[in-house]
């Protein structure tokens, strides 16, 4: 499949990195300056160029990487050269919704997805959510439904549902990281190095995710699992209980949700 991504910063460069990885694809990305291409120029599989509209010609995927506010230009700038009967358009700009992406390529029948992925695409351990326009047949979102799993997980659903997916896995990546930047100063603060705090912040986060996943469980019995009546771990949850812990997570989370479903 030839897949042309227009944008090559974090979450197009992800996308570009991984599916080249797969050995399954042709990619063509695209960017305003030879200096941003120049990282991906030696890199297996993909191909770059500073032509927006020769990079989507051949392609049988287009993906709009690039951020919201310039996804109206972009999609003016390739519409004459898009093949609305036979290529699909991917964009993964926030709150740029189907119906608007199909006014600014100037086609109601265009087969447009919203669709919001995560850095780790790179890594292949995206959480992805894809929603399709209206009247985009389902064998054409299975497709594409396909195409992502090759970079991670993929929960197909309504447009509306792609806002509270954003911040669970688009935003809530960065929380989770945050967690664990978190969890690497209390390590310094109890005597640590930061280089070894870190190793073991993560490989902590990777074994909770690992019994979760390999139990299938959910995670109060895990955590009840490693909590001891009078132990350790129990006056740690209590620290965060009262702190808001949980509070600040649920608070964290809907921060965005308004802005997004204006």
């Amino acid at each position: 499949m030839r897949i042309t991504i227009i944008g090559a910063g974090n979450m197009g460069g992800a996308l570009a990195r991984g599916w080249a990885g797969t050995a399954m694809h042709m990619v063509t990305v695209t960017a305003r300056t030879e200096e941003t291409l120049s990282r991906y120029k030696e890199l297996s599989g993909i191909d770059t160029t500073l032509d927006n509209v020769a990079a989507v010609k051949d392609a049988d995927v287009i993906v709009l990487a690039v951020k919201p506010w310039l996804v109206e230009m972009v999609c003016r700038q390739i519409a004459g050269a898009v093949d609305f009967g036979r290529q699909l358009i991917l964009s993964v700009a926030a709150n740029v919704f189907t119906d608007t992406l199909r006014e600014y390529l100037g086609c109601s029948s265009a087969k447009v997805f919203y669709v919001m992925p995560n850095i780790a695409a790179e890594y292949c351990e995206s959480m992805t959510y894809l929603a399709a326009a209206n009247g985009v047949p389902e064998e054409e979102t299975a497709l594409v439904r396909d195409l992502l799993l090759q970079v991670g997980k993929v929960k197909v659903c309504a447009e509306k549902d792609v806002a509270p997916g954003n911040m669970l896995s688009g935003c809530g990546i960065a929380y989770v990281m945050r967690f664990i930047y978190a969890m690497m100063e209390g390590g310094v603060e109890m005597g640590l190095y930061p280089k070894e705090a870190r190793e073991i912040a993560m490989q902590t986060m990777k074994g909770a995710v690992a019994v979760l996943e390999g139990q299938g469980i959910h995670p109060a019995v895990g955590i009840d699992k490693v909590t001891t009546p009078g132990g350790l771990t129990i006056r740690g949850l209590n620290e965060l209980d009262h702190a808001g812990f949980n509070s600040a997570v649920i608070r964290c989370l809907k921060a965005g949700l308004v802005e997004q479903r204006k």
